[in-house]
Parts: C-alpha cells; sequence; structure tokens
C-alpha cells in the first residue's frame, strides 16, 4: 500500500508538472497568433504618433494590434520604404491607415506587400502616378494652410522643413479640437520638407487593394473637394464625410474613425 501510494504522488507530480509546462506553451502560441489584423497608422504633415491616441485606444479595446509609425516625413520615396519596412516585419494581414500626407505613403508602401488586405484614407491623399500632394491640394479651391506657414528653416542639405505658425495652427489645422490641446500639438508638430509636398508619386496601390475614406467638410489644408475627388476615383468601399470636422478629424472624431477602420479590417474584399 505505502509503494501503491507513493507511486500515486509520483504520477500526480508528473502531472503537475506537465501542466506547468503546457500552459505557458499555449499562452504564447495564442499571443503570437492574433486573430485579428495589426492596424498600422501613418501620420501626416504637422502631426505625430500621439494624433492617432484616441483611434488607438478604441482599436485596443476591440483587440486590434497597433501599431502608430513614426512617419519621417521626408520624402514619399523613402517614407514608404520606412513604412514598407515595419508592414513586412509584420506577420500577419495588415490594415494600412495614412493621415493627410500620410495617404500618398502608404499608396506606395503598400504597392509590393501581399498582407497589406485594406487602406483607409484619413482627411489624406490618394495620388495618381506623377501627381503629387501640392499638385492635389491645388486641383481644387479651399486650402489656406500656405499663410499660415513660418518661414522655412533651412537644412543642411539645402532642403527646407516647412512649419505651420504656432498661433494660426488651431485655426488652420485643428479647429473642432479644444484649444488647449490643439495649442499642444501646435508645439509638438513635425516639419515636413518643402520636396516631400512635392515629390510626385511613383505608386498607387488604391487601384489594387480596396480602400476606404473619411474626412471632415471643414477641412482646411486638403480641400473636401479633392478629398471626394481621389475617394471617387479609388472607389472607395465606403466614404464618410464628418460635418464640421477639421484636417485632424482623428483626433476630433476618433469614433467614426475607429469605425471605419474597424469595417475594413472585418471586410473580406480581396486584393483586385
Amino acid at each position: 500500500m505505502k509503494k501503491l501510494s507513493q507511486l500515486a504522488r509520483g504520477f500526480v507530480a508528473v502531472g503537475l508538472m506537465a501542466m506547468h509546462l503546457a500552459t505557458p506553451a499555449t499562452a504564447a502560441t495564442q499571443a503570437t497568433s492574433p486573430q485579428r489584423p495589426t492596424v498600422v497608422l501613418v501620420h501626416g504633415a504637422f502631426a505625430e504618433s500621439a494624433s492617432w491616441d484616441g483611434v488607438v485606444r478604441n482599436l485596443r479595446a476591440r483587440s486590434f494590434p497597433v501599431i502608430a509609425v513614426a512617419n519621417p516625413l521626408r520624402g514619399v520615396k523613402s517614407d514608404a520604404a520606412y513604412v514598407s519596412g515595419v508592414v513586412g516585419s509584420i506577420k500577419g494581414p495588415v490594415v494600412l491607415v495614412g493621415h493627410s500626407y500620410g495617404g500618398s505613403v502608404i499608396s506606395a508602401a503598400a504597392q509590393d506587400q501581399p498582407n497589406v488586405k485594406a487602406l483607409v484614407f484619413v482627411a489624406a491623399f490618394a495620388p495618381e502616378p506623377g501627381e503629387s500632394a501640392a499638385d492635389l491640394s491645388g486641383k481644387f479651391p479651399g486650402s489656406t494652410l500656405g499663410p499660415t506657414l513660418a518661414p522655412p528653416v533651412t537644412l543642411a542639405d539645402g532642403g527646407k522643413d516647412l512649419y505651420i505658425q504656432q498661433d494660426k495652427f488651431p485655426s488652420q489645422f485643428a479647429a473642432d479640437v479644444a484649444p488647449g490641446a490643439a495649442l499642444l500639438m501646435a508645439v509638438a508638430q513635425r516639419p515636413i520638407t518643402e520636396g516631400a509636398l512635392g515629390e510626385p508619386a511613383t505608386a498607387a496601390a488604391w487601384k489594387t487593394v480596396p480602400s476606404w475614406f473619411i474626412y471632415g467638410d471643414r477641412d482646411k489644408n486638403i480641400p473636401p473637394a479633392a478629398l471626394s475627388f481621389m475617394a471617387d476615383r479609388a472607389k472607395s468601399m465606403k466614404t464618410v464625410v464628418v460635418k464640421g470636422a477639421s484636417h485632424v478629424v482623428m483626433v476630433s472624431n476618433p469614433n467614426p474613425v475607429s469605425r471605419l477602420i474597424v469595417e475594413a479590417a472585418d471586410a473580406k474584399a480581396p486584393r483586385h
């Protein structure tokens, strides 16, 4: 009986050890196999990654893996290569989201990345090859950005960095954001090179990747007519116009932006 008791205790110990070893392995497998696509957020000119904070909170609450990329804002080709590298490092499907100039970047970055299943343009450019952000913002009347820019900052390579004057930033860029928050955004804005805004696009992934668009009807950087034109040209799966929203619609209205990203992520539309 004593031997049987010792043997039984041995089996229990072995069983507990097996459970202990198996549980972390199962958890690790689940952690590296997300059930939802990864959402990669790409900010635009005069913004930074924190401009996505409200959207990130909403997406994380729905268990989406999220990466808010620090867009270099140096040039379409080089910025797209940087974002493409981030996308290429992700295992599994990706929803690529771009704001403003970030739309030009994602249009190029998704071109040779088969794991990009959807594009979402948030008050963003969707250029044809050969078009630049400057071309598209001037295609229709309504942009008031030019007079609000500060004197360019000359760079060591001869290029020029552009900023919006801090006192003009809230009205121009973030008119529907609380004044205190808009001022913080003005101080933290990241500059874009003058060359980046004039650089022609070389790729248009929206021609082959299903795309969604959202923008505000009070956008002062990119005329709403231009945003509507680009959405129609891209055969947008769904276009949302947020009444009263400024250029930073993702800051002032993170809920509709988040909903559209979720809709794009849940869609089963294949790449063309």
